[in-house]
């Protein structure tokens, strides 16, 4: 059996100098009865806490009990980037197993329990095991729980306990034992080539200090907590998708916290989304106290009520709750504690303390959920009734407005489950339109509209997502505070609190389909691919790659047929192509094809307006050799977000290059192994957010960098790292716009307690703006004049005729916020600033991005400017 090989690697098992007595006081029962299935330590060849288990040991000891129990059934849901499987466990008593499928089907008519009559709802959740679900290990680097996920479903496959014999056959409980395997390996295999045989309890040690890229991260370097709604990855879209057949009535989150913390369990901290059902949090209370009862019983600290709130929506506790479910968060502290670590107090926390805290957890909740079997169905009959729900609007209605992002968003809906409609004629009604003044009137809405109406299972949902203005407690928050989808996707969206009366058929997939259009009788004289078009970034690239000769059309034109192409369209000439005239025509449809493009074939190049095709004021476009730094100081998770959107989505190279080998900054000193990078070797840097940059480019570099931009080299900022480069740091004249230092009188007067939710309050965190964009700047090509972008923060640029101001914010303080918290003062602020532009420097260029376009992949409205920034700005 493949134990076997497993077992000989205890010989390689390092000491754990920690306390002595921690596995005897610690210790989790084994050989639960006579089937003898093997526990974790028998398996794995130690006990947990150890070490820790890589993935695919892991995955094996999961495929093993499953082979050897009755109790336990195994599912791959999908696969990372990296090809690791994503593994879901269902454990239940013997009894429902054999029937897993009906009460599965069970359960989704109970989501839809109020369309049927109540009698037969009744007899159906009269006889439903309560559905109780985990999500473990969703930061790579918060390891602890898929260990503590092995010794849970050894002791339920193999449990004589009576108590528990007797929740398993109240409920089906559901482990996501790993959701990030990626940043997992990541994390254990740095870890445990860097553990020392002596043990590294100092927290200064090397242990406790995992390099760039960390593990908290998938592949791509994206915080998968912050993805179930969106489902931009693989990890995230296979969770969701599970999910979503099962609809759970309970759910919990697995993390860890900051090593000095205390073990957090619910209830949490405001603000709070106040459209759940008030029982939410008492329920919530319920379960913390099963915790609780556990942790007081063995001496285990704890804290509740504090730090972590559940507002946004798509965290993996918050989720559940917005789905029906009683969704929950556990915090172990030990990010960063490795196998032990002497915390703030002196007390060494060990691994084996953590997994066996979550272990705890874990089996307390199983208990909790089957003693208030009946109750939990209930509260979820009730949350999926949209008769309870406390919002007003009664449907959202999305224009189609021909674009992917449109599509994006469908997808994004049908992937959560939600009824989607659209329109097979116009409409016309009176509602509430997004945009400025959010002004409510009459307006006609053309056919191919979407409408998601409210009275559906998934109510709840639908309101958190849709609306543009959620009820907030107070603006301390522990994330951001809007996340409106059809803002995020820069979709005219529009509420209403009446009944809607228009045909409509029912959306079930999304087409995405690519044609070349155009006369086929005649020699093509060229092919033109709209800007506009979500992937046109996508077949640039390739085109590059096939070595084709491309050009941008630099202003909007129409053709003899009266088809409109925007500014930045791409233009193939075969007569600059002749030696590819062969291979043309089959490579236009597969990018079609391949990209869901409209392609238009063009016999002539005269065209009715706008330039002609072969103009030269159309600018050729040559693919840049593009950079971006990476690794402290700059911030991971826009690093990341980059990283996805050219590596993953558009498939344009882009060097990633650690601040250390970068010689033209003031590190290294000491040489390199493998030689530097040479900045002179590119045509775009991109530098993501970063804080303390100086430490990077004093002034001496500075200097060299903007001799590069001088000499053709184009530099792009994002965030922080735009403020950067401004007059603060003499690098340009440009000037950014701040807060003050707030010396009012109200400041001078406050206490201790009062100061962190007053200057809270003052910050502007992740909200919704209106703005407007210049079109006509290549750095806008392509997208519509009027977007919402996130804003945090209240730092602005001051329009200047040296700045090519492409992003300005509203000139109205008055009509500037779109959705989510701002205090006036930052609105007035703001107002009329710019957010995004170019600097000319020499022969080269300057981007400012000083919001994030790409927040997530799930803010694409203004995505296309750092495409356009890298792949359009430096020809033009």
């Amino acid at each position: 059996m493949r134990f076997y090989s497993v077992i000989i690697f205890c010989i390689c098992i390092l000491n754990l100098n920690a306390q002595s007595d921690v596995y005897e006081r610690l210790d989790f029962p084994e050989n639960l009865s006579s089937s003898e299935i093997l526990s974790p330590r028998q398996f794995l060849g130690y006990r947990l806490g150890e070490r820790f288990t890589e993935y695919a040991r892991s995955v094996a000891y999961f495929e093993y009990l499953a082979e050897q129990s009755p109790r336990i059934k195994l599912e791959r849901y999908g696969s990372t980037y990296e090809g690791r499987p994503l593994i879901l466990l269902t454990v239940t008593d013997t009894s429902l197993m054999g029937r897993l499928e009906q009460i599965r089907n069970n359960q989704l008519k109970l989501v839809e329990g109020y369309r049927m009559a109540g009698t037969q709802v009744q007899e159906i959740a009269a006889q439903q095991p309560v559905i109780n679900s985990y999500s473990y290990n969703i930061h790579g680097n918060e390891a602890s729980s898929t260990e503590a996920a092995m010794q849970v479903a050894y002791e339920l496959a193999t449990t004589e306990d009576p108590d528990l014999l007797n929740a398993l056959r109240e409920s089906v409980n559901l482990l996501f034992v790993c959701i990030n395997p990626d940043g997992r390996d990541r994390y254990v295999y740095w870890y445990n080539g860097m553990a020392r045989a002596t043990g590294g309890e100092e927290p200064r040690d090397l242990e406790h200090y995992a390099p760039f890229p960390n593990g908290r991260t998938n592949h791509y370097w994206f915080d998968l907590n912050r993805d179930w709604v969106w489902g931009v990855h693989p990890e995230s879209r296979g969770h969701t998708r599970a999910y979503q057949r099962w609809m759970p009535n309970v759910h919990t989150d697995y993390h860890e916290q900051g090593y000095d913390a205390n073990y957090f369990t619910t209830p949490g901290t405001t603000p709070r989304n106040l459209l759940l059902p008030d029982a939410y949090e008492s329920w919530a209370d319920t379960f913390g106290r099963a915790n609780i009862a556990q942790f007081d019983q063995q001496g285990i600290s704890y804290f509740t009520r504090d730090r972590f709130d559940f507002y946004y929506p798509s965290y993996g506790s918050s989720y559940p709750s917005v789905m029906g479910a009683i969704g929950m968060l556990v915090e172990q502290g030990g990010i960063g504690a490795g196998r032990a670590v002497e915390t703030e107090d002196g007390f060494i926390l060990t691994l084996r303390q953590r997994v066996w805290d979550h272990y705890t957890t874990s089996i307390a909740q199983v208990k909790a959920a089957a003693a208030n079997r009946e109750a939990l169905v209930n509260y979820s009959l009730q949350a999926w009734d949209p008769l309870n729900s406390k919002a007003e609007t009664t449907a959202y209605l999305i224009e189609n407005d021909g674009s992917d992002y449109f599509n994006d968003f469908l997808e994004m809906m049908l992937l959560n489950g939600v009824e989607v409609e659209r329109t097979l004629e116009p409409l016309t009604a009176r509602g509430t339109g997004y945009r400025g003044t959010r002004a409510t009137a009459e307006r006609t809405h053309p056919a191919g509209s979407l409408i998601i109406a409210t009275e559906q299972p998934r109510h709840l949902f639908v309101n958190s997502i849709l609306s543009n203005q959620m009820e907030i407690e107070d603006s301390v928050m522990y994330d951001m505070s809007t996340w409106s989808a059809p803002l995020a996707y820069n979709l005219e969206a529009f509420q209403f609190n009446g009944p809607l009366r228009v045909d409509t058929e029912v959306v079930s997939l999304i087409e995405r389909e690519g044609t070349v259009a155009g006369p086929t009788n005649g020699p093509v004289y060229a092919y033109v691919i709209d800007w506009s078009q979500r992937n046109a970034p996508q077949a640039l690239a390739e085109l590059w790659q096939a070595d084709v000769r491309v050009r941008a059309a630099l202003e909007p034109f129409t053709s003899d047929e009266g088809r409109e192409f925007t500014a930045g369209s791409l233009v193939i000439l075969r007569g600059r192509n002749l030696e590819k005239e062969t291979e043309l025509a089959q490579l236009m449809q597969r990018l079609a094809e391949d990209h869901g493009l409209r392609i238009e074939r063009f016999t002539t190049g005269r065209m009715r307006s706008g330039h002609d095709l072969a103009s030269t004021r159309n600018f050729p476009l040559r693919e840049p050799q593009v950079a971006m730094l990476v690794d402290e100081p700059f911030d991971t998770y826009t690093s990341g977000q980059i990283y996805f959107l050219f590596d993953w989505e558009t498939r344009l190279p882009v060097t990633r290059i650690r601040t250390s080998v970068l010689r033209q900054t003031a590190v290294p000193k000491f040489g390199s192994r493998y030689g530097y990078a040479d900045l002179n070797d590119y045509d775009v840097l991109i530098l993501p957010d970063a804080d303390h940059l100086d430490a990077v480019f004093g002034k001496e570099e500075r200097e060299t960098l903007k001799d590069w931009i001088s000499a053709g080299g184009t530099l792009i900022t994002v965030g922080s790292t735009a403020e950067f480069f401004t007059a603060d740091r003499d690098f340009t004249d440009q000037k950014l716009k701040t807060p003050g230092r707030d010396t009012s009188e109200a400041a001078a007067q406050l206490n201790y307690r009062e100061r962190t939710d007053y200057y809270g309050k003052k910050n502007v965190p992740g909200t919704a703006l209106n703005a407007t964009l210049d079109t006509s700047h290549p750095l806008a090509f392509g997208m519509k004049e009027e977007v919402y972008t996130l804003k945090f923060g209240s730092s602005s640029l001051v329009p200047t005729a040296g700045l090519q101001s492409v992003g300005r914010y509203a000139v109205d303080s008055t009509q500037l916020l779109a959705a989510g918290y701002a205090p006036e003062a930052s609105l007035n602020l703001l107002a009329g600033n710019s957010w995004a532009g170019v600097r000319n420097i020499g022969q080269g260029k300057l981007v400012y991005l000083l919001d994030n376009p790409h927040y997530r992949m799930f803010w694409r409205g203004p995505s296309r400017l750092m495409q356009n920034a890298v792949m359009i700005v430096p020809g033009s």
